[in-house]
């Protein structure tokens, strides 16, 4: 949570600021990454992918929040608001992505575009159970999707954390990661299929009396865990340098 939140506050400081200081033209610091989010002269296209980027920051700052008991049980009413506004940025954030990909050709090829495409048919359908399921009171239904949802809608913050991850690791194993390898390719999907079979593994393990099942279930989650923290310890001096200005490096 506390990594995601980061992104929240990345994201704010670096695109947020831009819009309202009209600095857009600062988004093409990411060009030395084969990356270019602004166009002079695109007035609607820029505003959208604003919006598309600081709509992440949404979905990871207000997602995480309605994720904790805590929150549910003490301020039901609020959890209920968040809700409503967390399922209206998902929506945008999943049309906006459809028209970045498709009709801004903000993908850099279009594997990357179908793999947007799926995750944001895949955040629309989600949605759309989980408001199901808390329409006719089905709550531990609704959780399940709830959570699935909130995995595919943050499938940014895993795309990113995972690329870390899988440099540093790499780099220890001695494998010499590197742009281009065929690692990045399998994750544009892998960024949100993976998070899904982690969370759909534990929720079937934790329905089921099988010891070890439970336990290949909990070593599956830690593992992963380890590789995100590793990934968060990588990606927080990257984004610390993209607000700051400092020059990109790795």
């Amino acid at each position: 949570m506390a990594g995601q939140w980061l992104f929240f506050y990345y994201i704010l400081s670096f695109y947020g600021f831009s819009v309202i200081n009209d600095n857009m033209e600062i988004w093409n610091r990411w060009e030395a990454l084969g990356s270019s989010p602004y166009k002079a002269g695109d007035s609607a296209g820029n505003l959208v992918f604003a919006a598309h980027t600081i709509g992440a920051g949404i979905v990871a700052f207000g997602g995480a929040l309605q994720l904790i008991p805590k929150v549910r049980a003490v301020a039901p009413r609020f959890h209920k608001i968040n809700g409503y506004i967390y399922l209206a940025t998902v929506f945008c954030l999943a049309m906006s992505g459809f028209y970045l990909s498709w009709i801004r050709g903000a993908s850099p090829d279009t594997v990357s575009a179908i793999g947007t495409s799926i995750n944001g048919f895949l955040i629309l359908g989600f949605a759309f159970l989980a408001v199901k399921h808390a329409i006719n009171r089905d709550i531990a239904t609704h959780r399940q999707w709830a959570i699935r949802l909130f995995l595919v809608s943050n499938a940014q913050w895993f795309l990113r954390v995972g690329v870390f991850s899988y440099m540093i690791t790499g780099t220890v194993l001695g494998a010499k990661p590197a742009f281009g390898d065929p690692f990045f390719t399998i994750w544009t999907f892998a960024c949100f299929l993976l998070p899904l079979a982690a969370a759909q593994l534990y929720f079937y393990a934790s329905t089921r009396p099988n010891a070890n099942l439970k336990i290949v279930a909990a070593a599956v989650l830690f593992i992963l865990t380890m590789l995100m923290i590793i990934g968060v310890i990588g990606l927080t001096p990257f984004l610390m340098q993209i607000v700051s200005g400092e020059p990109i490096s790795f």
